[in-house]
């Protein structure tokens, strides 16, 4: 038997024709979290675990695309079959992705560009916050001016495409690598971010690609590893997930997608249930393209395609980045599609219907979004900056004769300020210690306080220097970047406040800090702490980094007023949130730019605080389940696995089911005022309501019935402290009990509202419940159902604060 060691795997070993940028991931120390798979553990291959679902349906243009559709068959129909391979197939280019221009046509071809935070490879563009920032303001509002902002700037710089935003990782696994690209562990709150951010992106003429589609929820082994010839070793991890688990946690927010007409969904690296997730019919034929009528193209990750005919039968669209091997970039070897297709269709194998539908699929949204008209060229610069297809590497030529360098950023700073004060959530509050009250003097601790001292392009960890994001295609590369020390300076010399500070956290962590201080004590000290994550390995431990516990202990143990401050990627248990001295904590997560001037904001009571938590934060990381499979014991080609045996119990969901206690639970957040929730009332819209919903013709995001408001409720929302503010009423709905298949959870998030009251201001806040809110997915009748008997409706500040209950009964039983 080979021994772990030997097979323990960050993600992937690359082969040798890899020549440029991978996101393969760090490693793993030793003393890093693992879970082995047990040797007993059922072993899913490439067949007969995922039903067939064949063959792959046409576009229709249903739900408002009829037009564009025309436009796009007409395109077609003018192509010629080695023209038909060339729209299906990526090429190496200017950008991370390209499709080739068509001159005759007057197609200019497509450019498709990472990443969900910011366009990555471009100069003179915005960093904003990350996914996970976004959705800690539980603000509809913000979600929408982020997309819509991201997407000006995707524009400006010729990217008719942006790959975000990110639904997958939905944060099954507290250690996941990239929860921080997507927003919420929770599937409600993250398909309504995924609307909002799409309704933004492609308001602003750009088309949004939901990701990473699905069961994309570990990075360790995502890819097959390779040996030294090229050749697969072992397959990448087998995501196992049940029917009833898939809908109504992993599917649920990309129907949303799907709804707000999401030009494309971008499959995932994993296996699915055996199959890969870009050539699993029941997937991508089934579910996205039949019961969700997704009318846009499905392109694979970069490398995700394994496959050609089986991948293109199966519903795979579009091949990124077109080259074969470890992430697709081995041009020069051939691709599974390209000249494959025409060989295809020319012997028969491939109807060319099909690839007909896969450009229909493609323009479409081209053309819905207008980007046939008056669309920005490619910035040249770009070109220079991308390394993931550099130059050398180009096998056609790429007219790139636009303004060079241009300035997209326009007066997004100030949004991304705004949104970082928006969704920095206060999890303790002592003694009022916030907001500070013009102390004379501050200290300042910590390696995350000041300039990055690695450049502004985060691809690994660093010591030194505030953390705005985390690594990988999902980072940005930053034009400049504000400091907390730099910011904290600023607003300090306003009062003529005397700062100090200490950088390096060895130092701070073993010395008696009373030694470093000017002798007079510190009014209030400040601490800066961080926790990287990446793009392809999963987190070591859910602590803070560099030594962050031990400096926080240093500090409080002679400052009485230690404010702890945590620049994040998500999750950090706290064992210091119990210290006595401790007397605030801030969550900041990845704010992006304008990192400094944000907190600076809340520290200062400019942003009264009104951000929640999206996850929950437990009191130990054995406390959380669903780890991800880091390492196993056996050589089989399919042996990675992934078995979801937590079905729906992940997060919040879990640690209601088993009774845990936690630290800080899903959905708090402080704020420098206070609120009370009363007179909770609940309104049947319409006459009777039946348990399966009215059969209608599927439109984008399914069942249209699905989507019907079934019940208003209201609660009268007070703010009844002395400042004005913003809180998050949130709405949770219970199941009956008795009618609701084992596993369903004890309550699951199903509405939230932001709202901003004035001192003593009262107001009547609103929330609908659609059917698909108050139903389960029946694994025997196919369908979504409301069961009968009683539900209870719940509104508080957070999952376990409920201030308000009323119930309601859709469904006698």
């Amino acid at each position: 038997m080979t021994s772990i060691s030997s097979v323990l795997l960050s993600s992937l070993v690359l082969s040798p024709f890899v020549k440029a940028q991978n996101f393969g991931g760090s490693g793993r120390s030793e003393d890093a979290f693992s879970y082995v798979q047990p040797l007993n553990t059922t072993i899913l291959g490439p067949y007969g675990h995922s039903p067939a679902v064949y063959p792959s349906p046409n576009a229709t243009g249903n739900g408002g695309w009829e037009a564009a559709l025309a436009k796009a068959k007409a395109f077609v129909a003018e192509l010629t079959i080695d023209e038909k391979a060339d729209m299906v197939t990526g090429q190496p280019g200017p950008c991370v992705g390209n499709i080739i221009d068509i001159p005759r046509l007057g197609f200019p071809g497509l450019c498709l560009q990472d990443g969900p935070l910011a366009i990555r490879v471009a100069d003179f563009a915005s960093v904003f916050g990350a996914g996970v920032s976004a959705a800690s303001t539980w603000d509809r509002d913000i979600l929408y001016e982020r997309g819509f902002a991201m997407g000006q700037e995707f524009r400006g710089k010729g990217a008719q495409v942006a790959l975000g935003p990110v639904a997958g990782p939905l944060g099954r696994s507290a250690y996941s690598g990239r929860n921080w690209e997507g927003f919420a562990a929770d599937p409600y709150l993250t398909g309504i971010a995924m609307e909002d951010t799409i309704r933004g992106i492609q308001d602003a003429g750009v088309q949004a690609t939901a990701k990473h589609f699905i069961g994309n929820e570990q990075e360790t082994q995502r890819n097959p590893n390779y040996d030294d010839d090229g050749n697969i070793v072992q397959e990448a991890v087998s995501a196992n997930i049940d029917d009833r688990t898939l809908h109504e946690l992993y599917l649920w927010p990309f129907a949303n997608a799907v709804r707000v007409h999401c030009a494309s969904i971008m499959c995932s690296y994993n296996r699915l249930n055996g199959s890969y997730a870009c050539e699993n019919s029941k997937v991508l034929n089934g579910l996205l393209k039949t019961e969700l009528g997704f009318q846009g193209y499905v392109q694979s990750d970069w490398g995700g395609t394994h496959s050609g005919v089986a991948s293109i039968e199966s519903g795979l669209d579009m091949d990124m980045p077109g080259g074969i091997g470890a992430y697709g970039q081995d041009w020069v070897a051939g691709s599974f599609f390209g000249g494959n297709i025409t060989t295809a269709v020319n012997n028969g194998t491939i109807d060319i219907s099909r690839v007909d539908d896969m450009i229909i699929r493609i323009m479409t949204p081209y053309y819905f979004l207008g980007q046939d008209r008056d669309f920005p060229s490619i910035d040249p610069s770009g070109a220079d900056l991308n390394t993931f297809s550099p130059k050398s590497t180009w096998l056609r030529e790429f007219n790139l004769t636009g303004e060079r360098s241009r300035d997209v950023r326009g007066d997004h700073a100030a949004l991304i300020r705004k949104h970082g004060g928006a969704s920095t959530v206060l999890l303790k509050n002592e003694n009022s210690a916030l907001p500070l009250k013009t102390p004379k003097s501050i200290a300042v601790f910590g390696n995350d306080a000041s300039e990055d001292t690695q450049g502004f392009l985060n691809q690994v960890d660093f010591e030194y220097g505030t953390l705005s994001v985390g690594g990988g295609s999902g980072t940005g590369r930053l034009t400049y970047l504000v400091t907390p020390l730099e910011a904290i300076r600023a607003r300090a010399a306003q009062s003529k406040t005397f700062v100090q500070h200490w950088l390096n956290n060895t130092l701070i962590a073993t010395s008696n800090v009373t030694d470093l201080w000017n002798p007079t004590p510190p009014e209030v000290c400040l601490v800066f702490l961080k926790t990287w994550a990446e793009e392809g390995a999963d987190r070591q431990h859910l602590e803070v980094d560099w030594d962050g516990n031990e400096v926080v202990e240093s500090v409080a143990k002679s400052c009485n007023n230690t404010i702890v401050v945590t620049h994040s990627s998500g999750i950090n248990v706290l064992p210091f949130a119990d210290h006595p001295n401790v007397t605030a904590i801030l969550a900041a997560h990845y704010p992006g730019q304008e990192s400094g001037n944000s907190i600076v904001d809340v520290l200062y009571g400019d942003v009264n605080p009104s951000a929640k938590l999206p996850y929950t934060i437990a009191f130990n990381g054995t406390d959380y389940n669903a780890p991800p499979t880091t390492a196993v014991n056996t050589t089989g080609p399919d042996d990675w696995q992934s078995w979801f045996d937590e079905k729906l119990e992940i997060d919040y969901r879990y640690f209601d089911a088993k009774n845990i206690s936690v630290r800080y639970e899903f959905g708090f957040g402080l704020s420098y005022t206070t609120f009370e929730l009363a007179d909770l009332k609940t309104e049947c819209l319409g006459g009777a309501i039946t348990a399966a919903p009215e059969s209608r013709p599927i439109l984008p995001g399914g069942n249209p019935a699905l989507w019907d408001i079934l019940y208003n409720v209201t609660v009268s929302l007070t703010n009844t402290g002395e400042v004005d503010g913003a809180t998050v009423p949130q709405l949770y709905v219970t199941f009956p009990a008795d009618t609701t298949p084992a596993g369903t959870p004890p309550k699951q998030l199903r509405g939230f509202d932001k709202v901003f009251l004035t001192a003593g201001e009262t107001r009547t806040v609103g929330f609908e419940l659609a059917r698909r809110d108050i139903s389960y997915w029946d694994i025997v009748a196919q369908e979504w159902l409301i069961p009968a008997g009683e539900f209870t409706v719940s509104v508080g500040f957070s999952s376990r604060d409920l201030k308000a209950v009323g119930a309601i009964t859709p469904v006698s039983a």
